[in-house]
């Protein structure tokens, strides 16, 4: 169970990240501001949005490596915990040498 809700938080953090990530000016972005970039000033105040986006970004980076960490460590300990009934390490192998006398294929 908790591994599916740390998937699902992984996968939201991944895809805030890629938007977060988009809505950031690169280097050369000072020619926006003469489409209309500026207003972001006013609304996160004086020194823009690139502090806040920076901080929001950096702190969900934070959390997308925490929950690749943990996930990383449910796997591989919910593997060693799983059925071995279901695994394919202990399943018996077929017999490769008995062959089939109803087929019509030569066997040469």
């Amino acid at each position: 169970m908790s591994f599916q809700v740390i998937l699902v938080i992984h996968v939201l953090l991944a895809l805030g990240m890629v938007a977060l990530i988009l809505m950031q000016h690169g280097k050369g972005a000072g020619a926006g501001a003469g489409f209309g970039s500026g207003a972001a000033g006013t609304v996160f105040g004086a020194r823009g949005a690139n502090s806040f986006l920076y901080k929001l970004t950096a702190a969900m980076a934070l959390g997308f490596f925490i929950t690749s960490i943990s996930l990383a460590y449910l796997a591989t300990s919910e593997s060693s915990v799983s059925d071995t009934s279901q695994s394919i390490m202990v399943q018996p192998l077929v017999d490769e040498t008995t062959e089939t006398k109803s087929s019509d294929i030569p066997s040469n």
